[in-house]
């Protein structure tokens, strides 16, 4: 799943950039990614998109410049662990994700249902909230979310 998004965010500048679903799954078919990877993938862009609506309108705006500590319940803790906690809360205090976008991550984080959250992995969800709503993470962001030794090809920044 993880790589689909990864290739999506490289591919499309922003999510209305994609095809319609229909030719998009042909398209990422024809690439090679497996029909079980693209659905999961393609709902959970479905599932972000209905998160930033719902955040958006349950959230007052006063919430996006919120300077409170957020307390994560134990359930939270378990499924994203030390790691993933610490490196969304390095975003937030770095001013890299507003309150709205760190709830986002969080859901989006928990929804994938691995225990614990990868860094890698909360790193792609992080990158694709922003995506998803249009915003472009600065250079030190975007190094922050993908400098690792192991790649061998440096992430496309838009």
């Amino acid at each position: 799943m993880f790589d689909v998004l990864v290739y999506l965010y490289e591919t499309y500048y922003r999510p209305d950039a994609c095809p319609e679903p229909a030719a998009l799954v042909k398209k990422l078919t024809a690439i090679g990614f497996e029909d079980e990877e693209i659905t999961r993938a393609l709902g959970w862009l479905t599932d972000l998109e209905e998160a930033n609506h719902e955040f958006a309108d349950q959230y007052p705006q006063q919430t996006v410049f919120s300077f409170g500590i957020r307390i994560y319940a134990t359930q939270e803790m378990d499924v994203l662990g030390t790691e993933a906690v610490g490196f969304i809360q390095f975003l937030e205090s770095a001013k890299m994700l507003n309150a709205v976008q760190r709830e986002i991550v969080i859901e989006r984080a928990l929804a994938i249902g691995d225990t614990p959250v990868s860094l890698e992995k909360l790193k792609v969800i992080v990158l694709m909230v922003l995506w998803s709503q249009g915003k472009e993470p600065d250079g030190l962001m975007f190094d922050e979310l993908f400098l690792d030794e192991d790649d061998d090809e440096p992430r496309l920044l838009h």
